[in-house]
């Protein structure tokens, strides 16, 4: 039966209602995905608040424990209202600057760690793929061998510029041949010119008891007796790299998407390669200078950022810096009181904690394989 004409709804009148029906829930669903982003969001903000609250604990506990233990309070009144006596000349003229060294060196290596992942997309590369890490500390020895440096301050250049120039040394063999520069081909690159300079540096520092000597403790890693001085020459370097790090976020978010399809959305693959190259140059070549050639920092703290950020690398790449400055003057202060008499080098409690890491991911990678 039909409808009363006036009960009837055109067709025209039935469109709208459809078109509106489409329309509010296509609102409805815009809403929710910005108010789960926003959430998100938050969530990474105050988790990143929270590691630097963390890292702030950290460093004052840093700075009251050593050899000899200061209270708190000690340590509180040192850096507000420094009296020259003895607890407040150790914390201001030793624990101090080393525990800023630590928060600096940390978030370098950190922060190079998650560049090269992210340009290699690769979660086994770190710092050393390129052999950046190997050229710094080959420069340093050579600095000290061949004009008897021993002065931190004076080689860092030498570390900034070995690092530096194995860097360009990777990327031109790197980009010989019709492919140019792919991932693999640098990573290739970069572990052949690590072994070589590797094989050097193990040559020099076996046959001159010198250079032995002098780099001992530096070559496996170490913040004991760097001073402000050493902090002040490498700042420079380190806060270049952090604000060219940071800036390469959202194009290594295209980058993974895979190069091809970069290019396609107008990313510029040649420039985000070099400046990514130059973040991990500055980052790692100050650092090198500063602590010596720490390990596995790099490869494990941006797995653990990945953890609570995801793939997002505007948010890898701060929560990467701060937890790998967390894990580093975690592992200075643990260093400190591990043993009853003397204490262990930075680097040492790094690798070992890296190292299960390190294994864990190769078994991981491997079990995924086909």
């Amino acid at each position: 039966m039909r409808l009363p004409v006036s009960l009837e709804r055109p067709a025209s009148v039935v469109a709208d209602l459809s078109d509106t029906d489409d329309a509010s829930v296509a609102r409805t669903a815009f809403a929710r995905r910005t108010t789960a982003k926003a959430t998100t969001h938050a969530l990474r903000a105050v988790g990143l608040l929270l590691a630097l609250g963390l890292l702030a604990l950290l460093a004052l506990l840093s700075v009251a424990v050593g050899a000899a233990s200061i209270p708190v309070g000690t340590v509180w009144d040192a850096l507000w209202r420094f009296d020259g006596s003895y607890d407040h000349t150790v914390v201001m003229e030793l624990r101090v600057p080393r525990t800023v060294l630590g928060v600096a060196v940390g978030a370098a290596l950190g922060l190079a760690g998650a560049l090269m992942q992210a340009l290699v997309r690769n979660p086994l590369a770190d710092p050393g793929l390129l052999g950046v890490n190997m050229g710094a500390t080959a420069a340093v020895v050579a600095a000290v061998f061949v004009f008897g440096l021993t002065d931190p301050g004076v080689y860092v250049w030498f570390s900034f510029a070995g690092a530096a120039l194995t860097a360009a040394l990777v990327y031109f063999l790197g980009t010989r041949g019709r492919t140019g520069a792919t991932p693999v081909r640098l990573a290739l690159a970069g572990t052949a010119v690590g072994a070589v300079l590797l094989g050097l540096v193990n040559a020099v520092i076996t046959v001159n008891e010198f250079v032995f000597d002098e780099l001992r403790f530096w070559q496996v890693g170490s913040l004991a007796g760097r001073d402000l001085e050493v902090l002040a020459q490498v700042a420079p370097f380190l806060l270049a790299g952090i604000a060219v790090s940071l800036f390469l976020g959202p194009a290594l978010n295209a980058v993974a998407l895979g190069e091809d399809l970069a290019a396609a959305l107008g990313a510029n693959i040649n420039r985000i390669r070099l400046l990514t190259a130059l973040a991990v140059v500055l980052l790692c070549g100050a650092a090198t200078a500063a602590a010596g050639p720490i390990a596995f920092v790099g490869l494990a703290v941006p797995h653990v950022a990945r953890l609570v950020t995801g793939p997002d690398q505007r948010w890898v790449l701060p929560y990467s810096a701060v937890l790998a400055a967390v894990l580093l003057v975690g592992a200075d202060t643990l260093g400190r009181v591990v043993l009853p008499s003397g204490e262990l080098e930075v680097g040492i409690i790094t690798a070992f904690v890296g190292a299960p890491v390190f294994i864990a991911l190769v078994r991981r990678t491997r079990a995924a394989q086909p």
